[in-house]
Formats: structure tokens, C-alpha cells, sequence
């Protein structure tokens, strides 16, 4: 076993004597940043887990429960550590080994292998697995066996699926490979862990074919805010939104998906019918990411609260959440057609786009536990039967669909050639300054679509948009320099976490978009591809467009 003395490098922003006093604690807020491991026992669990807190000398912290396992540790029956929402250190962190976490998470290991997820950071396979044995404890290899064995606990404890299913929907290879797995990992057999579950009324939202599950979250949890701003921009056929749950179709790497996502108040809840079982942990971790379900809220308001401006907005809306992509190549287009215009606008236009060029999915059959069409319930609401065009489908047969300025139109087009042909690629794992840097390097996309995007598509949560005029107007109502370069140099004060004042400046800007009389539609004016790129990303009315 390892001791305390020589375990994996320490989580960078807390010491021993910080992780030990949050287990000491019973600390729910540090579940899934890092496990607590006990030499005497040979298990480790969560900061939270109401065992007897052990002693320090036989303690040990890990970064990842993968790195647990390589240690010869086995995860505790009593606290799962495995069910724990995921660390935020990888959205909060922008080197290689959290960029690795997100691509494993997004199942590259499964699709490409390691020299895969190698070619994708930049580095040699020796290096990389050099890299992540250095920094988390574990390889890639043994961080995608952790990530299998954390979709087959939850698909064990929250589905009905036979044990084969489970086994191929976790991205084992066979299914005694699964079964070695689990009872290495977790010290019983599937069927054991399966009986250990808690019993509970039937999933309204689980449908024949289909699969449901439980979504970790931290709270605060805004859902009412996230499902508000999903509303305003849900693209019918496409996308469903109520006060409470959201709906899509989603192009998965095993064949098209459609997902339901509902709040019951306590928890939010995935129901999905896919075209393969193996994309469900992409699937699981696309929606994570999409409702930002890995945040860390309390350490986000606390930082933020302590800036006197936005003590009262964070007191008004307690974990905000930044919406993530559930398509990276979609989000670049959304984002190029949302420059310049209102919302509405941006979604009349998207609209149009998708019911021209996107391809159509047979409607789901009914599920018997339904509510009745007159009933208000969001089970009553058709799901999304309309795929998103494809980038290759944008490029043959954009130019035919697209209106308004035809420079904007060739930009669009353009960026869905790069995409479509290999030039451009995005995903979760990209570096974001790299990102960045190749989006500029379009025509047609400024600044503001190039921190938009990747604000959305990799999670950072430092992003600021100076040049958003719905920002700007956000600033002004909270007291706070309102011009691109005051409010860039005022907004340091909310470094690491500028996405979630983002979030916070729009939220401020409601009210007054609301109270605004609303001019007659114009059409936007022709911009130089050069020029900065303005929008408004949250309101849910339309504000003035000006140039940055």
C-alpha cells in the first residue's frame, strides 16, 4: 500500500492538513475532488463518507479514484466514492492531464485508443502515459477502466438492463472482463452491487428501449435559470425545453440519440433511446457537461460574493450555472449565426437552417407511464424528432439556406468546410488558447465568438466577453464600469471564475431588455470579417445590437 508519506502528487490547491480537516468534516463539498484512502483498511472513500474518520498517519489522498485503484485500494461499499459527482479541476485547470480527463470522459480511449488521445494532446504515448502517471497516479488505460467502472455502478444501481447490456454500455470488452472489473473495483459481484440499491418508485420519464439514470450534481443547483436560457434558444424539432426538463436529438458516435433531462426538484434525471448502449457514457458525459454538472457552486459564490458588486446578485441566484455543448461543430455554427442579432433572430435563423438541412429521426413510440396531452405535464410535450445538419450538409447546401450579410454566409460556410473536411476539429479536450487561436484564424470569426465558443465547448470557467453589449449593459445595472476596457480590468477581481460572472452580468441585464420597448425588426448591417462580434448570449429579450 501506499502511505501518506508517497502518494500521488497532492490536488495543486490543497495541502494534506486542508484535505484531512474536509474529511474530518464530513465535507460534502469536496466529493469527487480527490478520495481518501486508509492503509489499515486498504479502501478508499469519499471526503463525506460517515465512517470513523482514520488516523492521518494511515491516510492518503488521491487525485482520481483511478490512482486508487493502481494503488491496490478498493472503493468503499458504504459511501461509493464512484457516485459522486465529477472534480471541477478539469474544467478549472487547462493543462494537458485535465484536458486527457475530458476526453477520456468523452469515450476517445474507447473510439481511438491511446495513441488516439495521445495525437489529440500533442504528445507521444510513452509521454503521455510519462505525464498522467506523474500527475494523477494512474495511466490512461487505468483512468478509462476507473471511467468504465464508474458507468457500470450506475447503470447497475439505476437501470434495468441485463448484465450484458450494462457490460457493453460501459465500454468493457466482454463481459468477465466487466465482471473483474467490478469486483476488484468495488469488493462485489454486479449482482451484489445491483441488490444494494435503494428501491424506489418507477421513473416517470422511463420509456420501452430506453434508459434512465440519476445525474451527481453539486448544489446550489439554478435549474430554474438553466432551463430558462434552453428555452429561449431550443430550436423546434431539435430541441424541447419547459420550466423543468430539456429534450434533443444528438448525433452520438455509435448513431443518432434523443435525451430527456428533468428536475424533480431534489435531482435531475436522464432518460435517453440510443441507436448503440456503448455511447452512453459519451452520452452521460455530454449532458454533464451541457448543464455544468460538475461545478463546484459554493466555492464559485463564495469568491464571487466577496466582490461587494455582485454579493446581491449571487445572493439572488445561488449556483448559477454556464451551460455547456452537447455538439462542438453545432456550437460553432450557433454561435456564428447568433453574431450581430437578437436571440430571436438567431433562432429563426437556426430554425430555418435545421428544418432545411437537418435529417429526421422516426417520432419515439409512447411511453405508457406519459402524462395526457391536456395535463401541463412536461412528459406530455412530443420529443425532438430533427437532427442538427451535419457540417458537411452546411457546407454542400448553406449558402442555398443562410440569409443576411453574404459575407457572414461564406464565413458560415467556411467554417463548416474546416469542419467538415478535417482542418477544424473541436472537442472538450482542446487546448483552449489553441482553440482560439485556430477559430481567429477563420473569416468571419472575431473575439467574441472565439471565447463564446470556447466558454462553452471546453468549460473554462474564465472567460469574459468585454465587447458583449448584454454584459455591458449587466455591468452598468450592478454599479461596475460598463466600457469594454473598464470592466476587463474590473473584472480581474473575479478570476478564476469570470465564465460565472458572465453568467451573472447577463442575468443583471434581464430586467432591463425586458423594460425596453421593443423597435421594429431591422436587419443587421454587413461587418468586415475582422470586425469584433458582438451578441446576447442569455437574455431572453432582444437588446439593440451596436458595435463593439
Amino acid at each position: 500500500m501506499t502511505s501518506s508519506a508517497n502518494a500521488t502528487p497532492r490536488h495543486p490547491a490543497m495541502s494534506f492538513d486542508e484535505r484531512y480537516r474536509a474529511i474530518s468534516s464530513r465535507d460534502t463539498r469536496f466529493d469527487g475532488q480527490f478520495v481518501t484512502a486508509v492503509r489499515t483498511t486498504g479502501i478508499y472513500c469519499r471526503p463525506s463518507c460517515p465512517a470513523r474518520t482514520p488516523k492521518p498517519g494511515n491516510v492518503s489522498f488521491f487525485a482520481t479514484s483511478a490512482a486508487a485503484h493502481e494503488a491496490g485500494y478498493r472503493a468503499c461499499k458504504r459511501c461509493l466514492p464512484e457516485a459522486a459527482p465529477g472534480s471541477p479541476a478539469w474544467d478549472l485547470r487547462g493543462d494537458a492531464a485535465s484536458r486527457a480527463m475530458r476526453l477520456i470522459a468523452d469515450g476517445v480511449i474507447e473510439r481511438e485508443g491511446v495513441p488516439g488521445l495521445a495525437r489529440r494532446l500533442g504528445y507521444s504515448t510513452r509521454h503521455l502515459t510519462r505525464m498522467l502517471t506523474e500527475e494523477l497516479g494512474a495511466g490512461p488505460v487505468a483512468l478509462a477502466r476507473a471511467h468504465r467502472a464508474q458507468t457500470a455502478r450506475m447503470l447497475l444501481v439505476g437501470t434495468e438492463l441485463t448484465m450484458a447490456d450494462v457490460a457493453f454500455s460501459a465500454g468493457f470488452a466482454s463481459v468477465r472482463q466487466f465482471n473483474d472489473t467490478v469486483r476488484e473495483i468495488f469488493g462485489l459481484t454486479p449482482s451484489q452491487l445491483r441488490a444494494r440499491r435503494p428501491r424506489a418508485a418507477g421513473d416517470p420519464f422511463g420509456a420501452p428501449g430506453g434508459v434512465s439514470l440519476a445525474l451527481p450534481r453539486r448544489d446550489p443547483f439554478d435549474a430554474a435559470g438553466l432551463f430558462a436560457w434552453m428555452s429561449a434558444r431550443a430550436l423546434p424539432g431539435v430541441e424541447v425545453a419547459t420550466a423543468d426538463s430539456f429534450a434533443r436529438t444528438v448525433r452520438l458516435p455509435g448513431g443518432p440519440a434523443r435525451f430527456r433531462v428533468h428536475d424533480d426538484g431534489s435531482r435531475l434525471r436522464l432518460h435517453a433511446t440510443l441507436a448503440r448502449l456503448g455511447d452512453l457514457p459519451v452520452l452521460v458525459a455530454r449532458v454533464r457537461r451541457l448543464f455544468d454538472l460538475d461545478a463546484d457552486p459554493v466555492a464559485i459564490d463564495a469568491a464571487l460574493a466577496a466582490v461587494p458588486a455582485l454579493r446581491g446578485s449571487v445572493r439572488g441566484v445561488p449556483g448559477l450555472r454556464v451551460p455547456g455543448a452537447a455538439d462542438p461543430a453545432e456550437m460553432l455554427v450557433r454561435a456564428m449565426i447568433g453574431q450581430q442579432v437578437s436571440v430571436a433572430a438567431a433562432r429563426t435563423a437556426l430554425t430555418r437552417l435545421a428544418a432545411a438541412l437537418g435529417e429526421r429521426m422516426p417520432q419515439p413510440p409512447a411511453d405508457p407511464g406519459d402524462a395526457p396531452a391536456d395535463s401541463g405535464d412536461a412528459r406530455a410535450v412530443p420529443g425532438p424528432t430533427l437532427l442538427f445538419p451535419t457540417p458537411a450538409a452546411i457546407a454542400e447546401r448553406g449558402g442555398e439556406v443562410l440569409r443576411g450579410p453574404a459575407a457572414r454566409v461564406r464565413a458560415i460556410v467556411s467554417a463548416a468546410e474546416a469542419l467538415a473536411g478535417g482542418s477544424l476539429e473541436l472537442s472538450p479536450g482542446d487546448d483552449p488558447a489553441a482553440q482560439r487561436a485556430a477559430l481567429i484564424a477563420l473569416p468571419g470569426i472575431g473575439p467574441w465568438t472565439a471565447d463564446y465558443v470556447r466558454m462553452r465547448v471546453t468549460g473554462d470557467p474564465d472567460v469574459l466577453l468585454p465587447g458583449d453589449v448584454a454584459a455591458r449593459a449587466g455591468a452598468a445595472a450592478l454599479g461596475v464600469p460598463a466600457d469594454a476596457r473598464g470592466l476587463t480590468e474590473w473584472a480581474t477581481r473575479a478570476a478564476p471564475w469570470r465564465s460565472y460572472l458572465m453568467g451573472h452580468l447577463w442575468r443583471a441585464a434581464l430586467p432591463r431588455a425586458a423594460a425596453r420597448p421593443q423597435a421594429a425588426p431591422r436587419p443587421p448591417a454587413p461587418e468586415p470579417p475582422s470586425a469584433p462580434d458582438t451578441t446576447d448570449p442569455f437574455s431572453l429579450a432582444p437588446l439593440e445590437r451596436t458595435p463593439a
